[in-house]
């Protein structure tokens, strides 16, 4: 059973929000149990500091432990600080209001911090990646886990490049997994290609986290959000797998806005919240369907001066390629991170790789902190961020030119995908 409401054309009002959490609250029977609840770092939009105080007010004088873990897949630990600004508080409020949450990173490298909880066996990678893979993948989660009664899973969902939507079980799969799985799922995505996952529900990868999490044995439940803005338009609660659902049908009428052509230059705005390539990514991952063949795309984002905080040695020595060039060369790359081969998939886009002779599709652009060689050592273009005068991008679509202020979470499509 799922409880929750939404609109397309409105945002839920805080009245609205409360009496979902505490019919929430009443149903989920969370009394006397040790709940931790599972939330999404800084690079992810949602009124998680709004979501906390209710669910504090709710759940704090009922609950056995009210613990708080941070999704971070294998994006970097959050300092105290920045934990704060996420659920919106100060260490005062901490200590004097709301004394009895305490707050975790997930360290997914670190295998004190693992437990296996299942192994998917070859024949249901097989089936479920209808026979792109043959392959035993090992599923393995934060351990801390294990120590509560109840996962609650709280965060938003958006189109995304390898599960189709965000949202739901991937807060556990890979929020709070071990690199195994991550890798395996996320190659799983890039082979497939992000055209063709991208605003999509049901995909082989959502498949493979939803049985990864089907392991973990321990009872839960979601908040799914549906953002617009930094505001909810849509909240609801359940089962994760049931909650996403309801969750990502509004998603696909909001998040995803349709376009009549392609277009030759697309300048693509990266928020402060992306600090590095690795999550900037999304501003192409989101556009890629509307740059026309041969176009270019270009990441704009001054702020960020890093390839990737966690990954960035390994992207040195790969580069950004298409998703050809690494499995026509398998031998030469198999032994990499499959994540970060992902990745780089990913923010190339789409293209060939034939007689040794690399052609992606569209050209792909950094004008950000990260200077010129670096740009060129790891194959993406470069621009000086200084030389770009945004006024030149505004207002020009009839001219084959798009400007995305805030991009990485909206979905653009063509409405005839021909046209690409």
């Amino acid at each position: 059973m799922v409880i929750g409401k939404g609109y397309e054309d409105r945002l839920l009002t805080d009245e609205e929000i409360t009496a979902l959490m505490a019919e929430a609250a009443d149903m989920a029977g969370l009394d006397g149990k040790k709940v931790l609840a599972i939330i999404p770092d800084h690079t992810r939009t949602a009124p998680i500091g709004q979501i906390f105080r209710i669910l504090y007010k709710l759940l704090a004088h009922r609950a056995r432990t009210l613990d708080f873990l941070i999704a971070l897949g294998t994006h970097p630990p959050m300092s105290d600080e920045q934990i704060y600004q996420r659920v919106e508080i100060t260490a005062k409020e901490h200590e004097r209001i709301y004394p009895k949450v305490r707050f975790f990173n997930h360290h997914w490298k670190e295998p004190d911090a693992l437990t296996v909880v299942g192994t998917i066996s070859e024949e249901k990678i097989s089936q479920i990646t209808d026979g792109l893979f043959r392959m035993s993948v090992n599923v393995s989660v934060n351990r801390m886990v294990l120590d509560y009664d109840h996962l609650l899973i709280i965060g938003p969902v958006f189109p995304h490049e390898v599960v189709g939507f965000s949202g739901g079980n991937k807060y556990i799969c890979p929020g709070i997994a071990g690199q195994e799985i991550i890798d395996f799922f996320h190659w799983l995505g890039a082979v497939i290609t992000n055209p063709v996952i991208i605003g999509h529900k049901d995909t082989p990868v959502r498949r493979v986290l939803d049985f990864a999490v089907s392991f973990v044995p321990v009872e839960r439940s979601a908040f799914c959000l549906v953002v617009k803005g930094e505001s909810l338009a849509g909240l609801y609660y359940g089962q994760p797998e049931e909650s996403w659902s309801e969750a990502a049908d509004l998603s696909d009428k909001l998040d995803i806005v349709y376009k009549d052509k392609p277009y030759r230059t697309v300048l693509s705005c990266a928020p402060e919240m992306y600090d590095d390539i690795w999550t900037a990514g999304k501003c192409m991952y989101k556009l890629e369907p509307v740059v026309a063949a041969g176009g270019t795309l270009i990441i704009y984002a001054p702020h960020v001066s890093e390839i990737s905080y966690t990954h960035g040695k390994i992207l040195d020595e790969i580069g950004y390629h298409t998703r050809d060039y690494f499995v026509q060369q398998w031998d030469k790359f198999k032994h990499y991170p499959w994540g970060v081969l992902a990745h780089s998939t990913h923010v190339k886009g789409v293209g060939s790789f034939e007689k040794g002779v690399e052609k992606p599709r569209i050209s792909v652009v950094l004008a950000t902190g990260i200077p010129e060689e670096r740009c060129r050592k790891v194959n993406l273009g470069y621009m000086n961020p200084d030389e770009i005068r945004i006024e030149d991008y505004k207002n020009r679509e009839e001219e084959g030119i798009l400007y995305v202020p805030k991009a990485g979470e909206v979905l653009y499509r063509l409405k005839n995908k021909a046209e690409g």
